[in-house]
């Protein structure tokens, strides 16, 4: 009766997510050593209990470079999904919501490819939190990935985005940072559009502390956050 009541094991690429997850870097540790998945996410709405993934879209950073060849995006099956507000921003459409793969599948692969990686996007907590609801859903695990947020880090490394003590100040947006830099924006409000402009972003970010410290990029001059 008692082996009723024992606890099904996690599949391993789950448990190897949670083991890679409790591994700390020393702060010293170079970023160049360290792997970033920058990633973005379109949601059918802003509610994290009820709104679910439509597009999601990668890239991975190694040695201080964007791979392109191993970027990766999906297009979520959500059966159900209507048009509303979130449709005429992302513009994905309920058929093609219902053309995709399915969301379990999804979060198999991107939990593999989120192994051991400190994770980095635009307003990242709301897309950490969008992926842990789904994460619970399909796996009954939570997200444990540390983050970086570029809102955020843009806050901390640019004198125009420096916190001014104003109650109501918000982070700077993407197409804001983008102007900054003299960034030509493409395909904005894509997941994939928006996680390359978001890497290429935190790249001339960690340009900036190099050309500030004089010394390369370590991992305690990242705004690195626990989730």
């Amino acid at each position: 009766m008692i082996a009723l009541f024992q606890k099904k094991p996690l599949p391993q690429f789950c448990a190897d997510y949670l083991a890679a997850a409790k591994q700390k870097p020393a702060r010293r540790t170079p970023a160049n050593s360290l792997r970033f998945v920058v990633l973005d996410a379109e949601t059918s709405g802003f509610q994290i209990k009820t709104d679910h993934i439509l597009s999601i879209a990668l890239f991975n950073i190694v040695s201080g470079q964007i791979q392109i060849e191993s970027s990766r995006k999906w297009l979520v099956h959500q059966p159900g999904v209507g048009t509303n507000a979130a449709t005429a921003i992302h513009g994905i459409l309920p058929n093609e919501s219902n053309a995709g793969i399915h969301e379990a599948k999804v979060i198999h692969e991107l939990i593999e490819i989120l192994t051991g990686a400190i994770v980095v996007g635009h307003h990242v907590r709301f897309d950490a939190d969008m992926i842990n609801e789904a994460m619970l859903r399909h796996c009954k695990i939570k997200f444990r990935s540390r983050t970086i947020d570029t809102a955020q880090f843009a806050m901390n490394e640019l004198t125009a985005f420096h916190r001014t003590g104003y109650a109501r100040q918000r982070p700077p947006t993407l197409d804001e940072l983008a102007a900054h830099f003299d960034i030509p924006v493409i395909a904005r409000h894509t997941a994939e559009g928006d996680a390359f402009l978001t890497a290429k972003l935190f790249l001339l970010l960690c340009g900036r502390i190099r050309r500030r410290t004089g010394r390369a990029v370590q991992l305690r001059d990242l705004p690195v956050r626990n989730y």
